[in-house]
């Protein structure tokens, strides 16, 4: 699954979308990891071609998540597609969507 990048400034971020409401639709997105930015290696899914992606766990949510907080535990060393998925960007509404989540 390829997620397009959409980038949106603060003025464009629905109010009603925030870090204390976002509840990490997108963590359940396959990432494909195309640089290093540092991810630790036990975060690293490595297919039979040697492409990497972040490992999800068998319910499908990425691992570097923290369920309590719904945040990222890696933030800092995050892969670029997850610095670059933008909150309240189209991609993210579309998942809110799917998810139930009002926006």
């Amino acid at each position: 699954m390829t997620i397009p990048i959409t980038t949106i400034t603060s003025e464009q971020v629905p109010a009603t979308v925030s870090c204390s409401n976002c509840q990490a639709c997108c963590c359940r997105l396959e990432v494909m990891i195309i640089s290093d930015t540092g991810v630790p290696d036990h975060h690293i899914a490595v297919d039979h071609w040697g492409g990497e992606t972040m490992l999800r766990l068998a319910d499908g949510w990425c691992s570097a998540l923290d369920r309590d907080t719904y945040r990222c535990t890696i933030y800092e060393q995050r892969p670029w597609v997850c610095r670059e998925f933008a909150m309240a960007s189209d991609d993210c509404l579309t998942e809110r969507a799917e998810h139930g989540l009002d926006c």
